[in-house]
C-alpha cells in the first residue's frame, strides 16, 4: 500500500493533511518531526509532507530533520514552516518578513509545474497564509515557480530532486487549489494509488484481528451505542463471531428510551450484548454530589468497577476492545512530544492495566468521518452515523448540581423534545451538537392564571468541527418558539425556557 508520511512541526492543522492526502484514497499517518530517519525509513513512504509550525527556521532551538531525508530520492512537500526549513536547510535565506500574511492571500502561478499541473501558468488563486518569515534567497537547484504580492517565493520547486515547498496551506478549506495541489503531489509526483478505501480497510483489520485473537480467546467490549465502540464491536464480532462478548453498562444517566434502542439496535446488527442495569448504584453514588469534577470521577470510577464484575464472570477472556481513534494516538506522538496518556474520556480508560488484559484497538489508524464510511459499509441507520456527540457521564453533567430522579425524569422529557424537533426541521445534522441543561434555578411563572415556581430549561445548540472551538446556532425563530412552547406545554416542572448564546472559547459546549 503507498503511504504518505507527514512529519508534524507543531501546525494547528497538521491533522487536515492527513486527513485530505486520506480523501484522495491514499494512506497517510502523522509522526512527531523528531522522529528518526530509521523510522522514516522503516514507514516507508512513498511521499512525505512537511507541516507549518510555529517556529522560526532560524531560532536556535528549532525544530529541523536530518539532512539525509532531502538525499533519499523520496519526493517531499513542505508546508509553511516545511517551505522555508527546505529553503534554510539546502542553503537559501529565510528573514523575517517586513509585512506579516495571515489570512487569504492570491498567487499567481509562473510555472505549471508538477505540482500546479492543469492549473494554468499566469492564473491567480486565493489561498491561505499564516506566516510571518518569508523565503528570501532560494537554494541552488530550486526555481520560483508562484508569488504573492508580499511572498516573491510563495511556491518553489527542485523538479531533479522532486523536492517541493508553498508558504500556503494546501490543506485547509479557504485555499481554493488546494486539493489540486496535493492530489498534483501525491498522485502525481509521488505516484501513489488511490487504494485506501473502508472496504479494504474492513477486511484487513478483520484479517489482523483474527491472527491476533487466535481460535480460543475471548474479546470484550465496552459497549455505549455510539458510533465508535459499535463499529469496533462489529468489526471484532465481524473476525471472531461469538467469542466477542459486549458489554452495555446503563448507568441510569442516558437519554429517554436509549437503554431500549440500544439494544434494539444491537440485536439487529446481530450482537448478543451482556447488559447491566446499574443505575440505582450510580444514583445513590451521586446523592449530594454537586461539584462537576466529582460526578465525572464518581461516574467514571463506578463504571470500571461494574464493567470490571462483569467482565469477571467469563472465562477465557483475554482481550479487551476499545473504539480509540487517530486523533487520541496522535497525541502521543505529537510534537511536542509524548503525553502520558490517551484522552480520559475513554468509556474504558483504566482498565487494561486493572484487569491484566491486551488491547485491540481497530479504528486507532481512523479519523471520524472514516469511521462514519465503515457505518455506511455496514448498512447502519443515519441516525447512529451521524449521531450527535454524548458525553461519558451523560445527562449528568447537563443537570446543574445535584443528580436526581426526578431531575432526570424532567431533563430526558425536555432533551428527546429538542431532538425531535431538530430531526423534523432538518437542522439535527446541520449542526455539532443540539441539547437541553437543567438549570436548578427556579423561576415565577403563570400557568392557567395560577402562579407557577418551576425549572429553567436551557437549549444548546452549537457548530463546530472538532469541538476544540465552537459558535452558537442561529436557528430559526419558527424553530425555538416550537422548542420553547413544546418543553414549557409538556414538561411537568418546567415553566421558562432560555437559548444559550454563548461561544467556545471562552464557555465550553457542555455547562459542566
Amino acid at each position: 500500500m503507498d503511504k504518505i508520511l507527514v512529519l508534524d512541526f507543531g501546525s494547528q492543522t497538521t491533522q487536515l493533511i492527513a486527513r485530505r492526502v486520506r480523501e484522495l484514497g491514499v494512506y497517510s499517518e502523522i509522526k512527531s518531526c523528531f522522529c528518526s530517519i530509521e523510522e522514516v525509513k522503516k514507514f516507508s513512504p512513498s511521499g512525505i509532507i512537511l507541516s507549518g509550525g510555529p517556529s522560526s527556521v532560524y531560532d536556535e532551538n528549532a525544530p529541523k530533520v536530518d539532512l539525509e531525508l532531502f538525499e533519499m530520492g523520496i519526493p517531499i512537500l513542505g508546508i509553511c514552516y516545511g517551505a522555508q526549513l527546505i529553503s534554510h536547510m539546502l542553503g537559501g535565506r529565510v528573514e523575517r518578513s517586513s509585512k506579516r500574511e495571515y489570512g487569504p492571500a492570491y498567487i499567481q502561478i509562473l510555472k505549471e509545474d508538477a505540482i500546479f499541473k492543469g492549473l494554468g501558468k499566469g492564473k491567480t488563486y486565493k489561498v491561505w497564509m499564516s506566516h510571518s518569515d518569508r523565503i528570501e534567497e532560494l537554494p541552488e537547484g530550486f526555481e520560483v515557480i508562484a508569488k504573492t504580492e508580499d511572498s516573491p517565493f510563495a511556491a518553489i520547486a527542485d523538479e531533479k530532486r522532486r523536492i517541493y515547498g508553498v508558504q500556503f496551506h494546501p490543506e485547509v478549506v479557504h485555499t481554493e487549489i488546494g486539493k489540486d495541489v496535493l492530489a498534483n503531489f501525491v498522485l502525481g509526483v509521488c505516484n501513489c494509488k488511490p487504494t485506501w478505501n473502508m472496504p479494504s480497510f474492513i477486511e484487513k483489520t478483520v484479517k489482523e484481528i483474527r491472527e491476533v485473537v487466535g481460535d480460543k480467546a475471548k474479546v470484550i467490549c465496552a459497549l455505549s451505542g455510539g458510533i465508535d465502540s459499535t463499529i469496533t464491536a462489529l468489526l471484532v464480532h465481524k473476525a471472531i463471531g461469538d467469542r466477542l462478548i459486549p458489554i452495555f453498562v446503563n448507568n441510569g444517566l442516558l437519554r429517554k428510551n436509549e437503554p431500549e434502542e440500544v439494544l434494539s439496535l444491537m440485536k439487529e446488527l446481530g450482537l448478543k450484548v451482556d447488559y447491566v442495569d446499574a443505575s440505582e448504584i450510580f444514583l445513590s453514588r451521586l446523592k449530594g454530589v454537586e461539584d462537576p469534577e466529582k460526578k465525572r470521577k464518581i461516574i467514571g470510577e463506578t463504571f470500571i468497577e461494574i464493567f470490571e464484575k462483569e467482565a469477571q464472570r467469563f472465562e477465557g477472556v483475554e482481550f479487551l476492545a476499545q473504539g480509540t481513534l487517530y486523533p487520541d494516538v496522535i497525541e502521543s506522538v505529537s510534537f511536542k512530544g509524548p503525553s502520558a496518556k490517551i484522552k480520559s474520556h475513554h468509556n474504558v480508560g483504566g482498565l487494561p492495566e486493572r484487569m491484566k488484559l491486551k488491547l485491540i484497538e481497530p479504528l486507532r489508524e481512523l479519523f471520524k468521518d472514516e469511521v462514519r464510511k465503515i457505518a455506511e459499509v455496514f448498512g447502519l441507520p443515519k441516525k447512529i452515523i451521524w449521531r450527535q456527540p454524548f458525553p461519558g457521564p451523560g445527562l449528568a453533567i447537563r443537570i446543574l448540581g445535584e443528580v436526581t430522579e426526578d431531575k432526570l425524569k424532567i431533563l430526558r422529557e425536555a432533551d428527546a423534545i429538542v431532538t425531535e424537533e431538530m430531526l423534523k426541521s432538518g437542522w439535527y445534522y446541520k449542526v455539532w451538537q443540539s441539547f437541553a441543561v437543567l438549570v436548578p434555578v427556579k423561576t415565577v411563572g403563570v400557568m392557567g392564571d395560577y402562579r407557577t415556581y418551576e425549572y429553567v430549561i436551557a437549549i444548546r445548540c452549537v457548530e463546530s468541527q472538532d469541538a476544540m472551538t465552537a459558535d452558537w446556532v442561529k436557528l430559526p425563530y419558527e424553530l425555538l418558539e416550537r422548542l420553547s412552547n413544546r418543553i414549557i406545554n409538556e414538561v411537568q416542572g418546567v415553566n421558562r425556557v432560555v437559548y444559550d448564546i454563548s461561544s467556545k472559547p471562552p464557555a465550553t459546549i457542555e455547562w459542566e
